[in-house]
């Protein structure tokens, strides 16, 4: 039996241009000692030792490189990170916006008896989407609904009858949020059919896609990934409590949907693979009869049930076909999104609405129209440039923390905290076990806040939202109640010994000022208030006062007061340092100016 003819041995673990030519010169000593023997630097077999060391060198390089752009840890390109996040379920946003807040002023015309302010028939309604231009040519858009029939609207008479003195015109101020950015709109023909169709916008630096339609007026829907087929739609609010909530969350059934993904600067829309022929009509979800078989067997088999998930089409949606959809969308000029204070002063169009519009006087509704005013009180900027790949990475790992569900107490307030503003403001949230449920029922206790960023108690209309907005994320076996929390509003009061030294109401008026700062915000749920604290504040951080000698916290009831109650004394604790509050109570100084007293002595 012959001998196996025995193989050279190769090490594979040499990498670099030196390691690799002497690898080379070993092998060649020992296994052809007879057939090479020229080892000068200067021979030609050098050359070709050192150009397959180079060779192997550069390929070496290249697989390191791969490996390491294989890993968000390790990966420096930008697309790659981007990439690797968005496998984590990281969806890149692309552009940002400069978001702020500006006031809005109208005039409207008195009501018959002067005395009564203006005629509330004419007080309109400056509906969103509304643009603006600054002084600078940027262009602006507001978000939400600014109504000037609400409570806090503040109005005083601007013009009057030179012959008998009354007010002939009320001006109305609120204030509205408005983000910058221009309107654009683009065809593109569809093209034959193509499974999961990618199409290419035109435009730079595009912040969100608002409407996509195709030729016969059918509405395809932006969706986190392909596979859901549901969409929150709002709905206005027309009942009473529509100043507080302006829109209603109704889930909404599409099978026409896209996904956006943006490479190099370029947004691309891409579709699924189903076709027309499936016949599949957009609508209201009814999960009962759109998930549930009911034919005639006499047995059901287990199906789980995904809220984002209500079509049994396993196409993830109808690719278009023969037409040419109609694209707008919201882009930023990166040169012109940050104003100063004062820059927003320009109107380019107005979206009004009146109650039985069709009632008024049309010459006095066009009036009002032309009266808006817009004027930002604070600047407005905005991050203009794209997050960095450190900042994508470190994102990319806090959302893959959540994962997009609700399971523990934490996933509830940050889902809840995340639901958009136009459904209801959410500015308190705070989710417990209900240790009296046999079900492992959870008690969610929300707040939320009225356009003077005051605490109030949700209404129902904002509930049913959130209910509907939690639905997508919450395990199915969780039960929650959606509790409203209690507000209890208090007041301080303080002595203070002040060095002779000072003018004694400039160091009154700079403690008011400290403590108002101090409780600028309302605490969370079951947070107490800490009396130490407000001696820190008083002794180290006002000028002129050398010592704080009682701080007293007190309740605020009655009118425009919260009319929950709460006994402080019993709830100060034994070493008299802080006010302890229940885990669904919130505490705050309702009115700064009012609220806080002092002497100084």
């Amino acid at each position: 039996m012959s001998k196996k003819e025995k193989k050279p041995l190769i090490k594979y673990t040499s990498r670099d241009f030196s390691s690799i030519k002497s690898d080379l010169i070993q092998f060649a000593k020992r296994y052809y000692p007879d057939s090479y023997k020229d080892f000068n630097e200067a021979s030609f077999g050098s050359f070709m030792l050192d150009s397959v060391a180079y060779f192997g060198d550069i390929l070496s390089f290249y697989v390191d490189y791969q490996a390491n752009e294989s890993f968000i840890q390790t990966a420096v390109e930008y697309k790659n990170v981007r990439k690797l996040a968005e496998q984590m379920g990281f969806k890149f946003q692309g552009s940002a916006s400069s978001v702020g807040i500006s006031a809005f002023f109208v005039l409207v015309p008195s009501s018959a008896a002067a005395s009564f302010g203006p005629d509330k028939s004419y007080i309109p309604v400056l509906k969103a989407g509304s643009t603006f231009v600054s002084t600078s040519g940027a262009s602006f858009t507001l978000i939400d609904d600014v109504r000037f029939d609400t409570a806090d609207t503040e109005q005083v008479a601007a013009k009057f009858n030179d012959t008998t003195g009354q007010p002939t015109f009320y001006a109305l101020k609120n204030y509205g949020k408005v983000i910058s950015g221009k309107f654009n709109t683009e065809f593109i023909p569809a093209g034959p059919f193509e499974k999961f169709k990618k199409l290419k916008l035109r435009g730079k630096n595009i912040v969100e896609i608002l409407e996509v339609l195709d030729s016969e007026g059918k509405e395809y829907f932006e969706v986190e990934y392909l596979s859901h087929n549901v969409v929150y739609k709002e709905i206005e609010n027309r009942s009473s409590d529509k100043a507080q909530v302006p829109s209603i969350l109704r889930p909404y059934v599409v099978p026409r949907r896209f996904v956006t993904t943006s490479e190099k600067g370029s947004t691309h829309l891409q579709f699924g693979f189903g076709g027309e022929t499936e016949l599949i009509t957009a609508g209201f979800a009814q999960p009962d009869s759109l998930f549930i078989q009911r034919y005639g067997k006499t047995y059901e088999t287990e199906q789980n049930f995904d809220p984002s998930k209500l079509l049994n089409s396993d196409k993830l949606g109808i690719s278009p076909a023969d037409t040419v959809l109609t694209i707008k969308y919201r882009y930023n000029d990166s040169n012109s999104v940050n104003i100063a204070v004062g820059a927003l002063t320009g109107v380019t169009t107005a979206k009004f609405s009146y109650e039985g519009e069709s009632l008024l006087d049309s010459s006095k509704v066009r009036e009002v129209n032309n009266s808006l005013e817009i004027y930002n009180e604070d600047s407005i900027v905005g991050q203009i440039t794209l997050p960095s790949t450190d900042e994508i990475r470190n994102r990319a790992y806090n959302h893959f923390a959540t994962q997009n569900r609700a399971v523990t107490q934490n996933d509830l307030q940050s889902i809840s905290y995340g639901m958009p503003t136009k459904f209801g403001a959410i500015k308190r949230a705070a989710a417990y076990k209900d240790t009296n449920s046999f079900k492992r029922n959870i008690n969610l206790y929300v707040l939320s806040e009225d356009r003077s960023r005051k605490l109030v108690v949700g209404t129902d209309t904002l509930k049913d939202n959130l209910k509907n907005w939690l639905n997508r994320y919450k395990m199915m076996h969780d039960t929650i109640d959606i509790l409203d929390g209690k507000i209890v509003n208090f007041g301080i009061e303080f002595t203070c010994v002040y060095d002779k030294r000072y003018d004694p109401q400039l160091v009154l008026a700079e403690a008011k000022s400290k403590l108002a700062e101090h409780f600028q915000n309302p605490g969370d749920f079951g947070q107490s208030v800490s009396l130490s604290e407000i001696y820190s504040v008083l002794n180290k951080m006002v000028k002129g006062i050398i010592d704080t000698k009682k701080v007293k916290i007190i309740p605020k009831n009655g009118t425009n007061y919260s009319s929950s109650s709460y006994d402080f004394d019993a709830a100060l604790s034994a070493d008299g340092t802080m006010v302890v509050v229940p885990r669904n109570v919130c505490m705050e100084v309702k009115y700064k100016d009012l609220d806080i007293k002092g002497v100084i002595e």
